[in-house]
């Protein structure tokens, strides 16, 4: 049974914002952006009219203040509510998590994705999915597959959990974890994974929630985990969140599961071909549920999910939210100490929750304090720079 907690007080951690010169959130508008806005109008030949739009938005993040979607735009009326209190302030003053959100539904409107026209629904982060999804290294990741199946099941349930705890690393995959079997230790800072898999276990099969984070290579060893659950009996439902539109670079949609699991069913390994094929008799039956919610793309913390949602989380077994944004919107974007503990941070949630993340962001709870201090010793940007990962768990 999940533990009931209390909202945290948060009066001593202060809401992050990207109003700091030099600070990581600071970067993300003025360094990561601005690349990022060059690497969508390259890959994608859109006219005049969105290269404009989309220049003008990167001036207006930076320099300017925040302006309110137009009157035509579907959603006026949600992000008028959402910003209420912020319109006309500069962008860095707005919480991080806010900030960021909106800039990337910006970016939708700036390329016309919403809008009546010829770039109505096309996905700016397509070519990027496409390119890490079709790339020869997931085929040899896939081989490792049927490595995978030879192994003892507990060995084989900690490389998968591994493997999709550090799926988007170019380094980590199903290869190395086949041999591996674990991920390495150093790396984690935090290593809930042996009462992740006893919470299962004890709980006889139930539905389980799985929210998902990026598409490609990260989506791949989140589908056969997905396939290990129902195959073992852990689970005998799974639902599966996606984003309901794109979002951040490589948030999954319902395309994106779609395509991940064709790539999986056609790739030449037998093991990935057998696994796809089961996951799709899944998605047939209904065991495999894909589903989104407009929150998923809210500029909200889960602490605000609308009672609809929250009422599909309530009874579930579990719910595993995969990546850095999920985990930021779990425990609330703001400067926590890193030994707050993790159950403080997450006792709103409906249900038992299972955080699988590598760090790429300020926001870190439930860390040991030897921990914390053995990683600042080192002198490199250990909480931001995606080589440390953790596993969390909330009962």
């Amino acid at each position: 049974m999940m533990t009931k907690e209390t909202s945290p007080d948060v009066s001593t951690a202060p809401v992050i914002r990207s109003n700091v010169p030099g600070s990581f959130a600071w970067g993300v508008f003025h360094e990561r952006h601005p690349k990022l806005i060059q690497q969508v109008l390259d890959a994608l030949p859109y006219g005049p009219a969105e290269q404009t739009a989309v220049e003008r938005l990167l001036t207006e993040s930076t320099t300017g203040v925040l302006e309110p979607l137009g009157p035509d735009a579907p959603d006026h009326a949600q992000w008028l509510e959402w910003g209420r209190g912020l319109w006309g302030k500069p962008w860095g003053e707005a919480p991080f998590l806010w900030a960021e959100s909106y800039f990337y539904r910006r970016l939708l409107e700036a390329t016309g994705y919403f809008q009546p026209g010829a770039w109505q629904g096309v996905d700016p982060f397509a070519p990027f999915k496409n390119a890490e999804l079709g790339g020869v290294a997931v085929d040899d990741e896939l081989a490792a597959l049927s490595k995978l199946n030879t192994l003892p099941e507990p060995q084989r349930a900690e490389a998968l959990l591994s493997s999709a705890l550090w799926g988007n690393r170019a380094d980590l995959s199903f290869q190395i974890t086949a041999s591996a079997g674990v991920s390495t230790v150093s790396d984690l800072v935090a290593d809930d994974s042996a009462t992740f898999w006893a919470e299962l276990g004890q709980a006889g099969g139930g539905r389980i929630c799985v929210v998902a984070d990026n598409a490609g290579r990260e989506l791949l060893p989140d589908l056969v985990l997905i396939d290990h659950l129902l195959a073992g009996g852990l689970a005998s439902r799974v639902t599966l969140y996606v984003k309901p539109h794109p979002y951040y670079v490589s948030d999954a949609t319902m395309a994106d599961v779609l395509a991940t699991v064709e790539r999986l069913r056609t790739a030449p390994s037998p093991a990935a071909g057998a696994i796809g094929q089961r996951l799709w008799v899944a998605m047939n039956e209904g065991t495999l549920a894909v589903r989104t919610h407009a929150f998923f793309c809210a500029p909200l913390p889960f602490h605000d999910m609308p009672n609809d949602l929250r009422t599909e989380f309530a009874g579930a077994t579990m719910a595993i939210l995969k990546g850095d944004l999920n985990y930021r919107r779990l425990v609330g974007d703001r400067l926590w100490s890193s030994t707050t503990p993790f159950s403080r941070t997450v006792g709103h949630f409906p249900s038992p929750v299972a955080a699988l993340r590598t760090l790429k962001s300020d926001v870190l709870v439930g860390i040991d304090a030897a921990v914390v201090t053995h990683l600042d010793s080192t002198g490199t940007p250990w909480r931001t720079d995606g080589r440390h990962a953790l596993v969390q768990v909330h009962r």
